[in-house]
This record gives C-alpha cells, sequence and structure tokens, in this order.
C-alpha cells in the first residue's frame, strides 16, 4: 500500500499560534576597504523588519528588485545566516535545540525562480524527488514511490517523467517537479521565490492553479514572492510592501489594493496595467531609482522619492502600526503626532 500523500503534523502552538514570526530580522553585508582605507560599510539587504505567516493563509511579497525580498526568503530559510533577529516557527526558535535546523526543514521547503538550476543535471526526475525523504532516513523504495506519486499530482505522467533529466524537459514541466520536489518531505509551508515569473503565461496560469489546489489538499501555508502584482492579489490574503530592506506596508490583499496607504505602495498599484482606458495611468507616480542600500537616507527611506514628503520624512524613521484594523503602515502621515502636515 502507497504511503498517504496527505501531510500529518503535530500543531505545537495550536491553530492560534502564527505558523512563523520573524523578529527584527537583519542581513548586512560587510564591505572591503580599499588600499587607502576608502570604502567598507556593509550593504543592508534587510534591515530589521517583523512580521507573521498565519496558518493556512498565502502571504505575498512585493517590491522593486533589490528591496530584500529573495533575501528574506534566504534568510527565512537558513540557507544564509541573518546579521540580527529571529526566525519562530510555530513557537520554536529556528537553529537552536528548539528547533534544529533538520527538523526545520522538513516542514519548510522553497521553490526557487530558475527551474534548471534548482536540479542537479546528472539525477532523473524521479530521483531528484526521492533524493530529500532519502536523507531525511525514508527508504529508496518507498522514497521513489513517493516521487512517482507526487508526478503524478502536479500532472506528470511517471511512466513518461520519471526516468528524464531536467534538459529534456520544459520550464513549465521542470517547474512542476520542483514543487513536487518540495512537496516530498510533507512540508507546512512553501516559499515561492519568483516561481512562476520565468513562465509563458499560459503556463504560469497552470502552475498557478496547480499551486491553489496542492494548497487546498494538502493544508498548506504559502509565502509568495512575485514582482506580478496581478498574480499576488489573485493568490494571496495578505500582502507585505517592501522598500530598501524594510516593511512599508502589511495588509489584507483586497484592502491594500482597494485602499493603498503608503504612497509607495500606492506607486507600485499604479504600475499595474489595465484594459480600461478611463483608469490608464497618465503620469509616473514614482521617479528615480531606490537609494544606495549601502548608505540609506536618513528618516524614512522612501522620502527622497515620495511625492508628499516632509521635513519630519528626513529626520524620523516610521514605525510598522496599525491604520485600519489589520492594516499596517509605516508612514508618517498615517502616524498620529508625528510632525508631518497630513497626520492626523
Amino acid at each position: 500500500m502507497n504511503e498517504p500523500l496527505r501531510p500529518v503534523h503535530d500543531d505545537v502552538g495550536g491553530p492560534a499560534q502564527p505558523l512563523l514570526t520573524i523578529r527584527g530580522l537583519q542581513k548586512h553585508y560587510p564591505l572591503a576597504k580599499g588600499l587607502l582605507g576608502r570604502g567598507g560599510g556593509s550593504v543592508r539587504a534587510v534591515d530589521g523588519i517583523d512580521f507573521e505567516v498565519r496558518k493556512g493563509e498565502t502571504l505575498g511579497v512585493v517590491g522593486e528588485s533589490g528591496c530584500g525580498k529573495s533575501t528574506t526568503a534566504r534568510l527565512l530559510m537558513q540557507l544564509i545566516r541573518p546579521t540580527a533577529g529571529e526566525v519562530v516557527f510555530d513557537g520554536r526558535t529556528v537553529g537552536g535545540r528548539d528547533l534544529p535546523l533538520k527538523q526545520f526543514h522538513r516542514q519548510v521547503q522553497m521553490v526557487f525562480q530558475d527551474s534548471y538550476a534548482s536540479l542537479n543535471p546528472r539525477l532523473t526526475i524521479e530521483d531528484s524527488i526521492a533524493f530529500g525523504p532519502q536523507v531525511h532516513g525514508s527508504g529508496r523504495r518507498p522514497a521513489v514511490q513517493r516521487a512517482r506519486d507526487l508526478l503524478a499530482r502536479v500532472g506528470l505522467e511517471p511512466q513518461r517523467f520519471a526516468e528524464r533529466y531536467p534538459h529534456e524537459l520544459s520550464g513549465g514541466q521542470r517547474q512542476r517537479v520542483n514543487i513536487a520536489r518540495a512537496l516530498a518531505l510533507q512540508p507546512r509551508l512553501l516559499i515561492l521565490d519568483e516561481a512562476v515569473s520565468a513562465l509563458d503565461k499560459s503556463v504560469e496560469a497552470q502552475v498557478i492553479n496547480l499551486l491553489l489546489d496542492l494548497k487546498a489538499e494538502f493544508g498548506l501555508t504559502y509565502l509568495f514572492i512575485s514582482h506580478d502584482l496581478q498574480v499576488v492579489r489573485y493568490l494571496s490574503d495578505r500582502v507585505m510592501v517592501m522598500y530598501l530592506g524594510r516593511v512599508a506596508e502589511l495588509g489584507p490583499s483586497e484592502s491594500l489594493y482597494a485602499g493603498p496607504l503608503h504612497p509607495y505602495t500606492r506607486a507600485l498599484l499604479s504600475s499595474m496595467p489595465s484594459m480600461d482606458p478611463d483608469h490608464r495611468t497618465e503620469r509616473a507616480l514614482l521617479a528615480g531609482d531606490p537609494p544606495n542600500p549601502i548608505d540609506p537616507p536618513a528618516g524614512c527611506r522612501f522620502h527622497p522619492r515620495c511625492p508628499d514628503a516632509a521635513p519630519v520624512c528626513g529626520q524620523r524613521a516610521p514605525v510598522l502600526a496599525a491604520r485600519r484594523g489589520a492594516h499596517t503602515v509605516a508612514c508618517l502621515m498615517h502616524e498620529p503626532g508625528s510632525g508631518h502636515p497630513a497626520a492626523t
């Protein structure tokens, strides 16, 4: 009898406990000084972020290139070591005695953007999927059987694809293999880092629908990182907007898209194409490039590009605080007593 595909996990923190809690997470990359002692400093890729991923939800993460989305994903997976901060999974701190990395990686898996680079070109498809369970103690036969079951579940007939190699598959087929491989350890959380952005639109739609089906079938939680605002809106329960290593806004998907509170979020959403001639953007709401992460501006990091900036924005950093129930924003315009003329 085949092992059932549905994962079974102990809910350590209870249903009300967030599945993933991030506190003060930072990643600074130090820079070497030159021969004359110039340079130095550090690149502040992620600079003190706090958020939660709730059980069973899809949290979308958006922002310009270089804002820290992918670095955050790798920090959550412990693929790179944080400079500061902690990652708490279901009430247990990751990386210590409380929750060793091997146990954490059994419950949290990641799907990367580059479907080809993510697979070992020397392993067959079924061996790539079966590798993880074998590392975690499964026998060869049950691991291969699970690999074949998952191939069938992601829409790839095992008889046709199990013995193939990555170069023999299309991009969409390889991404389905990566999703199957991520599910092989029966995880609770999938981190999807631009997992559909390299696919053409017809294949992208198929993979997105597959992700929705798998989420419902296996009771998964998703952290979905993408630059495609339409896809994020379609998939996500909540959306987190990042800018220059920090969280600018976080809230329910429909609330954030219908009424963005941060000027940066408004500018991002204005870039979404519209088929309605009456709702097309005629002027750019955001100009220039993001500031240098080696020497970010003082105060609010968005103020050099913000159309609503006031003198206080260059002096005081906003805090991420609730504005409308579960909708939070880091903007002095929405912080009472901040000194911004628009503050209430």
